[in-house]
């Protein structure tokens, strides 16, 4: 993986401590398309799993996370795609 998801993942890890972070780098996808850059890492999946979403909703948590990314968005990122769940959430979607 590469610098900017590098820096996507360690920053994730140390605002929310996840049970499971999957950060990809879904810039292939976009090649020739705007925001698309040379070498890609420019748009990102992120599956990320929290107790720190618990009690809010899935805006809140998509705030929370694009307020640590403030710096991606604003330069290398041009698209990233949330999944935010809690524990809980991430458990009974696995049992179900």
């Amino acid at each position: 993986m590469g610098s900017v998801a590098d820096r996507i993942r360690s920053k994730l890890e140390q605002a929310f401590t996840p049970q499971r972070l999957e950060i990809l780098d879904d810039s292939a996808k976009h090649s020739g398309h705007m925001g698309a850059r040379e070498g890609g890492e420019s748009h990102f999946s992120v599956v990320i799993v929290s107790n720190r979403f618990e009690g809010l909703g899935r805006v809140a948590r998509q705030r929370l996370v694009n307020a640590e990314l403030a710096e991606e968005l604003a330069g290398p990122v041009h698209a990233l795609a949330l999944k935010t769940l809690t524990l809980s959430e991430a458990n009974a979607k696995s049992n179900g």
